[in-house]
């Protein structure tokens, strides 16, 4: 039953991968995980009997999630609330989000969290395209709490091991080109993040990134504004800042406007 600290599965799957998109928290039982251990687009887990922390959030909305809605994300969320954050309920739980078939990231190849609960990533520092999107996606859909590591090429693979980061973008690792598919196209299959707008948003990331600009009518636009951006940033985390904002509006033109069109004048004078 629906509540005013709740939200339903079909409202929460317009949010995700959204600038919008409350801080969702899987609170499930390390049995239920196990059965499982797929999330939905954008959580992080927590271990439900640890509730502390909710000072640091409470400028964003919190969407707790445990099996199926009921007592241990109700009581999770209360005692959130009662802290001073914002905190609803998945209304039916990962139950009811997987039931609805909606997506959810694999797990598996995800690299070790730090002691701040973050995974950790590693590139070629200069980024253009898909050094920019990869961090979009993980961001938006995988981590929100993702560490990325911009260092010289030779010392990708090095700083990767010392630091427990994920190379990615390179040659030779797990996260790459594979085929005529670019790094981007990798990530969205190994996450299970197979959607609609994703796969046109990926068409599009793949023009820019392999000077296959055919592939997509959009494709020149956004390798004219990656490199635009790669001009304006001397510094890479500000460069990434940008090119989330970018990322964001293609990813919501891929999603709800692709059937819209623009004329000018807009409105023509009756006779």
């Amino acid at each position: 039953m629906s509540s005013v600290y709740s939200i339903s599965p079909d409202k929460l799957a317009r949010l995700v991968g959204t600038p919008k998109s409350p801080l969702i928290i899987d609170v499930r039982t390390e049995e239920d995980f196990a059965s499982d251990p797929r999330l939905i687009p954008g959580s992080l887990r927590r271990n439900a009997e640890l509730v502390t922390g909710a000072h640091q959030v409470k400028d964003r909305l919190l969407t707790i999630v445990c099996h199926k809605g009921a007592k241990i994300s109700q009581g999770f969320a209360a005692y959130l609330r009662n802290e001073g954050a914002a905190a609803e309920v998945l209304e039916g739980g990962f139950v009811a989000w997987r039931d609805a078939g909606l997506p959810l990231v694999a797990t598996n190849h995800l690299p070790k969290r730090d002691n701040q609960n973050r995974t950790l990533w590693v590139t070629r520092e200069r980024p253009k395209v898909d050094r920019i999107a990869c961090p979009w996606l993980i961001r938006r859909f995988v981590d929100p709490h993702a560490v990325f590591l911009f260092v010289r090429p030779s010392e990708v693979i090095a700083v990767g091991e010392r630091y427990g980061a994920a190379p990615f973008d390179i040659e030779g690792v797990f996260w790459s080109h594979r085929g005529e598919l670019c790094t981007f196209d990798v990530m969205i299959e190994e996450f299970g993040l197979n959607t609609e707008p994703l796969k046109r948003l990926a068409e599009m990331v793949r023009g820019a990134d392999t000077a296959r600009l055919h592939l997509a009518p959009e494709a020149p636009g956004l390798l004219a504004a990656s490199l635009g951006l790669s001009r304006m940033y001397a510094d890479d985390l500000e460069q990434l800042d940008a090119g989330m904002l970018l990322y964001d509006a293609f990813y919501r033109w891929c999603r709800d406007a692709t059937e819209e069109t623009h004329n000018w004048p807009s409105h023509k004078a009756k006779n």
